[in-house]
């Protein structure tokens, strides 16, 4: 014979947090008291608002949000939320915003997470950034740089012959304004005296 409990969704957790120190731990606890239990552990959009909301909060100042989430709010949750917050802590397991590399390593997790986007265009996207990480370097255009060390006398000389090929020549030409504007010529008639 089969007992089928339903759990009381609301009930107070009692106000000794001697057993349970922090949301982290008070998450995975309910996780798997829920799983032996074999609750609904799929979360609705609403779970997952609660949730990303949690574990950023947890992210940015863990002690600061373990203060909020009292007892009393904690045990307004649903299982599915803990489920959620306690999957989105294990998954990206860093905090927020430490450091370079953290940040780093979640905009890599999210790009993973958006390759399996419905929409062809944001996983053709993604699928490019993450190429062009530095440690993937798969679009990464590549230019090399060669410098070639020269004395000072081969600098004098390479130079002195770039000056005079670019040199033209000085020479003087005269030129016929009056042929060149096409205006009529005067003759000089020596003959006329």
């Amino acid at each position: 014979m089969q007992i089928h409990i339903e759990p009381d969704i609301g009930v107070p957790l009692p106000n000794d947090d001697s057993d349970i120190e922090d949301f982290i731990s008070r998450a995975e606890a309910a996780c798997e008291t829920a799983k032996h239990l074999g609750l609904d552990m799929d979360p609705t959009q609403d779970d997952l608002a609660v949730a990303e909301t949690i574990a950023y909060s947890i992210a940015e100042d863990p002690v600061a949000a373990n203060k909020k989430l009292t007892n009393a709010k904690a045990s307004k949750l649903r299982p599915a939320t803990y489920y959620a917050v306690d999957g989105i802590l294990k998954e990206f397991a860093i905090k927020v915003v430490d450091n370079a590399a953290q940040i780093r390593q979640v905009v890599t997790n999210k790009l993973i997470l958006e390759t399996e986007n419905p929409d062809p265009r944001v996983r053709i996207r993604a699928l490019e950034l993450l190429g062009k990480i530095s440690d993937v370097g798969l679009f990464t255009d590549r230019t090399e740089i060669t410098i070639n060390h020269r004395s000072t006398e081969e600098l004098v000389i390479s130079l002195k012959e770039k000056i005079n090929r670019l040199r033209i020549p000085q020479e003087i030409t005269t030129i016929d304004l009056d042929k060149e504007l096409g205006l009529p010529q005067e003759t000089t008639d020596a003959s006329t005296d």
